[in-house]
């Protein structure tokens, strides 16, 4: 329908990036788009917005999500239990906290960060990586959509499946009038990081966030966007220049990268640790998925080669490459 209202909720993060953006879409039914993070003072913030609305939680017809990660689903914790919550069908292993995949998490970057060259004593740390966590919840997707699929009840609304920041991550594209409602895809001020997840069941290599993310954002050529509404700070009006800018950016720091390989070859713990002398330790996760990011791009254009010398991977330069 034509006279659908949008409306943004601003709502407070424990997290670096700040607030995280909510929006609820009241057509013919009440959809929430994102959920925020699983606090009181998130849950206290939203809840008066929504009732400066004249709305109640359990108002809310239905829940879509963008992707899985905490602050974009925490709050599905307070809302009522029969709201149904749809996305991504890879977000639900993560919103439903599911061990069995937990243990799979572990034992899968256990084996890969050590065939990154990463020392055992940081392997420890692996379970607290997953401490944020804390601030999702415990629901399941009581349905998924897929890329082309139109949102229920919403016909004009299309999801355009854009992996990368997280693999579960989805985008909305109203076709009546070119307005997106993005997540975490296109951010006006910061580039979301592509985030190092294991394989979904049934594929076989590890997904490459990187390259995903960077495809994703050449996708985005394919719509005439006139504005998208994103998970975090202000909408982004010029789509195509913002999203030229990311990708430059992106080559740039491959080719420093690039440069430490042609000193000499190195096992992808070292560019981390040499990337990121200080942070490293602190947000491990966060450095090894950018540092892996820039090898496998690196890797994809033929500017370096991988081998595994006595079971690490070491990366190389190739001679000329630029």
């Amino acid at each position: 329908m034509e006279n659908e209202d949008i409306y943004r909720f601003v709502v407070p993060t424990p997290f670096s990036v700040g607030n995280v953006n909510m929006y609820l879409i009241k057509g013919d039914s009440l959809t929430l788009v994102d959920a925020g993070v699983k606090t009181e003072e998130a849950w206290q913030s939203f809840k008066k917005q929504l009732h400066e609305l004249g709305y109640e939680p359990s108002d809310i017809d239905q829940v879509i999500v963008t992707h899985h990660h905490p602050d974009h689903v925490g709050l599905l914790d307070y809302l009522p239990e029969g709201v149904p919550v749809i996305g991504h069908e890879k977000a639900d292993r993560w919103i439903r906290q599911d061990p069995v995949f937990f243990d799979e998490h572990q034992r899968f970057f256990e084996q890969f960060f050590l065939e990154c060259g990463v020392e055992r004593a940081f392997l420890e740390e692996i379970p607290n990586w997953r401490r944020s966590l804390r601030y999702s919840c415990r629901r399941s997707l009581s349905g998924t959509v897929k890329e082309g699929d139109s949102l229920p009840g919403l016909t004009h609304w299309k999801v355009i499946e854009t992996p990368g920041h997280a693999q579960s991550h989805i985008v909305f594209y109203r076709e009546t009038d070119g307005l997106m409602l993005g997540g975490d895809h296109l951010l006006l001020h910061i580039s979301p990081n592509p985030m190092l997840e294991p394989p979904f069941e049934g594929e076989a290599e590890r997904p490459k966030p990187l390259l995903q993310y960077n495809a994703s954002l050449l996708k985005m050529r394919n719509y005439e966007i006139t504005r998208v509404m994103t998970g975090h700070g202000e909408d982004v009006q010029d789509v195509n220049s913002l999203i030229e800018k990311r990708l430059a950016k992106q080559r740039e720091r491959a080719e420093h990268v690039l440069d430490m390989l042609k000193q000499e070859p190195l096992t992808p713990f070292q560019v981390c640790q040499r990337l990121f002398p200080t942070a490293y330790e602190q947000e491990f996760m966060l450095t090894m998925s950018e540092t892996i990011g820039q090898l496998d791009y690196l890797e994809d254009v033929g500017a370096v080669i991988k081998q595994k010398i006595q079971n690490q991977y070491v990366y190389e330069a190739v001679e000329g490459s630029h």
